[in-house]
């Protein structure tokens, strides 16, 4: 299993979601560190990122190492998260 990383910003963004949904993400992202590259997750073009969705949430995150990097955790308004991510 991978260890995991968070960037301030997915840290924050995990802690303003309701408990329902807090849930389901981390349950995500807990099966991203078993397998980091599920079926229905894609690899960002451009970026060195790999994204996976929950629900109404992306996750874009990387693997460095053993290491499961979340560098964004956010709706799933493409535009919005990839201006995110260009930011952070």
């Amino acid at each position: 299993m991978l260890s995991l990383d968070l960037t301030h910003q997915a840290k924050n963004f995990l802690g303003q979601l309701d408990p329902k949904q807090f849930r389901q993400v981390v349950k995500k992202i807990f099966s991203l560190m078993e397998d980091p590259k599920p079926g229905d997750a894609k690899p960002l073009h451009g970026y060195p990122y790999w994204r996976a969705d929950i629900g109404e949430y992306r996750i874009v995150y990387r693997v460095e190492q053993n290491t499961l990097k979340i560098a964004l955790v956010d709706k799933r308004n493409d535009d919005e998260v990839y201006k995110k991510l260009n930011r952070g």
